[in-house]
């Protein structure tokens, strides 16, 4: 199957590599780069470069397309990729909006052209250990979940037309989705605070109070303010407790006043992970590894958060 990727800069270039080197069945065959790096980036895989993303989409030489770029782009991509059939793996966020967002589930399921977004966090062992730990712990009352990393040095981030949000859209879209892979409940409303407090136009800081399915509650808790990392969840059971850092590789459980290791995981390659079942999908051997439906809902529950931040009220997700 030949792949053609839209966006080669630090994260699409994750996927360049796996296709070139790890994914049995899957040739690179194109890529787009608005930058000239491109030209040289496409000569060292050994394929087709593209100035223009709408080239490589119409290109006969491409059965199926990856996407990286600023979500600002996305539904134009998306556009495109319904209109000459070809299937779309797309990077998280969906898109700048739940708008725009729906609007893309909605043009691709329209024309029948599969899409499959890149919540690649569901991949992590630390995450997958918790989805499988957590029911034998009984009823699940409150959670808390982390995701903390450095600032970033990546312009458009930090612009609102192209980024659409800060680390509401970027980070915490990955908690959200985390949370409701582990527990398959989704979030009802949020009521958030945000900061900017490094940045100049989007926020670098969120603390998201959040209620569940169930009546689970809970808080998120995102940043990109320190130089050290972490991805920790914390859920409080009626049983006993489940705590895991998906960044630092474990998972404990605590049963009265006993803490018990029950795994220690070493990082894998979590989009060679998801370009492995994507292909799946695609030959019709598996379900979709991520709907288009998964991406918008993290998407609402992340737009809701920042408009609860104007003034820390409810929002109904």
């Amino acid at each position: 199957m030949r792949i053609g990727i839209i966006g080669t800069g630090r994260h699409g270039s994750r996927y360049a590599h796996h296709i070139v080197h790890d994914c049995e069945g899957l040739e690179l065959a194109a890529i787009s780069r608005r930058s000239s790096e491109g030209r040289e980036q496409a000569e060292s895989w050994g394929a087709q470069w593209f100035p223009d993303w709408g080239e490589l989409v119409a290109s006969a030489g491409v059965d199926a397309v990856v996407c990286a770029v600023p979500p600002a782009l996305n539904l134009a991509i998306a556009r495109s990729c319904s209109k000459h059939g070809k299937p779309l793996l797309l990077e998280k966020p969906l898109a700048i909006s739940s708008a725009e967002g729906s609007e893309l589930v909605k043009v691709m399921k329209q024309s029948g052209v599969d899409l499959t977004i890149g919540q690649t966090l569901r991949y992590n062992p630390v995450i997958r250990q918790l989805r499988e730990e957590l029911p034998k712990h009984g009823r699940l009352y409150t959670f808390y979940a982390n995701q903390r990393l450095e600032p970033s040095d990546i312009k458009w981030l930090e612009n609102p037309v192209e980024a659409g949000g800060g680390i509401t859209f970027h980070i915490a879209v990955h908690v959200f989705d985390a949370l409701h892979f582990i527990t398959g409940l989704k979030v009802l409303r949020v009521s958030a605070m945000c900061r900017a407090c490094k940045t100049k136009h989007l926020e670098d800081l969120a603390l998201i109070h959040v209620e569940m399915e169930q009546g689970v509650v809970g808080i998120v808790d995102v940043s990109k303010l320190s130089s050290s990392r972490s991805g920790r969840y914390e859920f409080i059971c009626e049983k006993s407790q489940l705590h895991g850092d998906q960044v630092h590789g474990y998972v404990n459980a605590i049963s009265a006043n006993v803490e018990k290791r029950i795994g220690e995981f070493k990082p894998l390659p979590t989009v060679q992970a998801l370009l492995h079942d994507w292909h799946l999908f695609l030959d019709r051997r598996a379900p979709n590894p991520v709907t288009g439906e998964d991406g918008l809902y993290a998407i609402r529950a992340s737009e809701a958060s920042l408009e609860s931040s104007e003034d820390s009220r409810w929002v109904t997700v």
